[in-house]
């Protein structure tokens, strides 16, 4: 079976492929959610939002993206979903709250569409 190779800059039904370019833009954002793995640096966030965005260097629009938990508008700045989800657990959004943001949904409604066959 060949696979085919989407050519550079493809987008797939308006997802956000995460490419070199991606990787490249969201290069603060990805190292300061990947800090968030270690305890320490979970505390020191919680403490201060602020100063912590300021040490991996995030532009005023990334810091708006992150306070406002747009974790869609993070994607499309070049945020990788793996260390996104290390912020979305240390704001109190995990994967299930990031789906139903990135969907417009409430988590209830978010929820009620989990059991159902072909959900997406």
């Amino acid at each position: 079976m060949a696979v085919t190779q989407l050519a550079r800059g493809t987008r797939i039904q308006g997802s956000e492929v995460f490419d070199l370019e991606n990787s490249w833009r969201g290069y603060r954002i990805n190292k300061m959610c990947n800090a968030l793995s270690a305890a320490t640096n979970r505390e020191a966030y919680r403490r201060d939002e602020e100063a912590f965005m300021g040490a991996y260097g995030l532009t005023e629009e990334e810091r708006a993206l992150v306070r406002a938990r747009d974790f869609s508008g993070l994607l499309a700045q070049g945020a990788n979903i793996y260390f996104l989800l290390k912020l979305g657990v240390v704001t109190g959004n995990g994967l299930y709250h990031m789906g139903a943001r990135m969907r417009g949904e409430s988590y209830e409604q978010f929820l009620a569409t989990r059991n159902q066959a072909g959900a997406s």
